[in-house]
């Protein structure tokens, strides 16, 4: 049999590594130590691998993730073997912190090793104008997998103040504390406005990484659910 499938860059490639990019849009993970990945995730596997539901951990965290756009659904991988991860065919890239912290935007968290501790924590001016902004920080040892729509850029946040929009924003250093800043002008909020008028503002030392897309749509909050969050984060 012949065709182009065969050829040498559509093969698996064969390392012993932990988190291995198949390509740039496939994962693989080698088994051993368990690993957390978003639900549905998982594209293929070899060997003997479980999958199982994930939870919070603690009534704090669980109330977090249920009532906010981070709620995105883990689970836990056990056993021996190779499994490959994707989502959508967005672009993976992979981070091994270093007894460091990395600030991840929820709807981009592919994997990462289930010994690293997580939380979920809220944008310093996030509030009910904004819908509730939150993030996933991820800290310890480990490998972390990302996903971006598109190809990532890192900018550089020591030098000058840096705005990126809130649902383009990836992931960044968590020892930068964003701010939500507005560059729509009242008169233009009460014509009708849109989500460019909503950013991050970062300075400091450190990086935030950037994906050429907003992403898919944020979900929509009711005014009801944004009471909640205000009252269950500002209380």
């Amino acid at each position: 049999m012949r065709s182009e499938l065969f050829a040498q860059e559509h093969h698996e490639t064969t390392t012993t590594e932990r988190f291995t990019l198949q390509n740039p849009w496939l994962l693989k993970v080698v088994l051993g130590p368990d690993v957390l990945a978003a639900k549905g995730a998982m594209v293929a596997y070899q060997g003997q691998a479980s999958f199982t539901h994930e939870g919070s951990g603690s009534l704090g965290k669980f109330m977090k993730r249920a009532m906010t756009s981070e709620d995105t659904p883990l689970m836990r991988v056990s056993g021996q073997g190779e499994v490959f991860f994707a989502d959508s065919a967005y672009n993976v890239f992979v981070m091994r912190l270093e007894n460091d912290a990395i600030s991840i935007n929820g709807r981009s968290l592919l994997a990462f090793d289930a010994h690293l501790h997580w939380d979920v924590h809220r944008t310093k001016g996030a509030g009910i104008m904004t819908g509730g902004l939150f993030n996933t920080l991820i800290q310890g040892e480990g490998h972390v997998a990302m996903t971006a729509h598109g190809k990532p850029m890192i900018l550089d946040c020591s030098v000058q103040p840096t705005y990126v929009d809130t649902q383009a924003a990836v992931c960044w250093s968590a020892n930068l504390t964003p701010n939500i800043v507005s560059s729509m002008k009242m008169r233009s909020m009460l014509r009708g406005g849109s989500g460019e008028a909503l950013q991050y503002a970062f300075h400091g030392p450190g990086f935030v990484v950037v994906q050429p897309s907003e992403g898919p749509p944020m979900p929509d909050e009711s005014e009801d659910s944004e009471g909640r969050l205000s009252s269950l984060f500002d209380g």
